[in-house]
């Protein structure tokens, strides 16, 4: 993937669809000779278009043990994301399908209309024990298929119904479409709300995350939420060393002046298919920049592209991440934010109801 001799893929952020070959799937190849002939006698090729396939799993809950990560539970309400983050670490998962991290990931859509129902059995349960659920930690729940589905809507539903506390990470706007579940849900000390953004350059954006808001329209966003009182938190993930990494003192003295509350970074990463992608995009979006930019996620990575060592594979070690900490520490200070500290409420739980049951007290 490394070299790249096809035209740009327009308004998609991988440019290719190369299936992994460590699952042993065939590989694809496009023959220039046989697309020269298809253009002659039928036109251009039609252009790329997302298609969504409806799924039905058992479960919607998933449980970790990651000593990384500050949740122990997630829901992911759509596999595969149309916003089409290059850089996104969630991409590998579409091989398990038989798909490619690449354009399929982008095209070629999960959702699981029954997330609610199955949230609701969940926390009817027994033996269930309330902590916060974290919503868009591996594809994102306001992408734009929830403008149809309004899956992530009906879990917040079930959520405020049974007074369960959430976590949403975004890089969309259209948070702001459930603002009166989430404004009721922050009188309850019951969510928070981050956003993520990675630049304050709109054109780059548009060839990092091509389907995701403007950075305008996200700082937008986050005003929005603390002007309702939501507790906001800006996310710039991933930092990407000599393309985006300029943007953070920007990006959080306009969080600041916001009224944001917390901030956080996290570094780029980059396992398995997302590496070569990451690779593809560089040499047509940024060829002058490619082996600087590998070679600097190599020093940070111990060599390699990726480190998926717990407890090292989030915090990196080495002169270029000692620097990003620095100057990320005193942009905060000048700014007024502080640490990440959402104080999420799991005693006011009560079981939801179930079948038509009606709750007796």
């Amino acid at each position: 993937m490394d070299e790249r001799v096809a035209p740009p893929v327009s308004g998609r952020g991988a440019q290719s669809a190369q299936v992994p070959q460590r699952f042993g799937l065939n590989a694809r190849e496009s023959d220039g000779d046989w697309q020269d002939l298809a253009e002659t006698l039928d036109g251009p090729a039609p252009k790329l278009r997302t298609t969504v396939t409806e799924e039905h799993p058992k479960t919607i809950l998933s449980f970790n043990q990651s000593p990384d990560i500050p949740f122990d539970r997630s829901i992911n309400a759509y596999r595969g994301c149309e916003h089409g983050c290059v850089y996104c670490f969630a991409r590998p998962t579409h091989a398990y399908h038989d798909l490619s991290p690449g354009l399929d990931f982008e095209t070629k859509l999960f959702a699981k209309p029954d997330a609610a129902r199955l949230l609701r059995e969940t926390l009817a349960k027994p033996k269930y024990r309330p902590r916060p659920i974290a919503m868009g930690t591996n594809t994102d729940p306001y992408q734009p298929i929830e403008a149809r589905y309004r899956i992530t809507r009906a879990v917040l539903e079930v959520c405020l119904e049974a007074r369960h506390p959430v976590t949403i990470t975004t890089k969309s706007a259209r948070v702001l479409r459930d603002i009166d579940l989430l404004a009721e849900m922050a009188r309850r000390r019951l969510v928070a709300v981050a956003i993520s953004v990675t630049s304050l350059d709109a054109k780059l954006s548009g060839l990092l995350e091509p389907r995701a808001s403007s950075p305008a329209k996200r700082l937008a966003a986050l005003g929005e939420l603390v002007r309702a009182e939501v507790p906001a938190h800006i996310s710039i993930a991933p930092v990407i060393p000599a393309i985006t990494d300029e943007f953070m003192e920007g990006l959080i003295a306009q969080a600041g002046a916001l009224g944001i509350g917390s901030a956080s970074w996290i570094p780029l990463r980059l396992p398995h298919e997302v590496a070569p992608l990451l690779r593809e995009w560089l040499s047509v979006h940024y060829p002058d920049r490619a082996g600087k930019v590998m070679s600097i996620v190599r020093q940070i990575r111990s060599g390699k592209d990726n480190d998926p060592t717990f407890f090292t594979r989030m915090r990196p070690t080495g002169v270029w991440p000692d620097l990003f900490r620095a100057r990320f520490n005193l942009a905060c200070k000048r700014a007024g934010i502080g640490e990440v500290k959402f104080e999420l409420d799991c005693s006011q739980f009560r079981k939801p109801e179930v079948g038509g049951q009606m709750r007796l007290l």
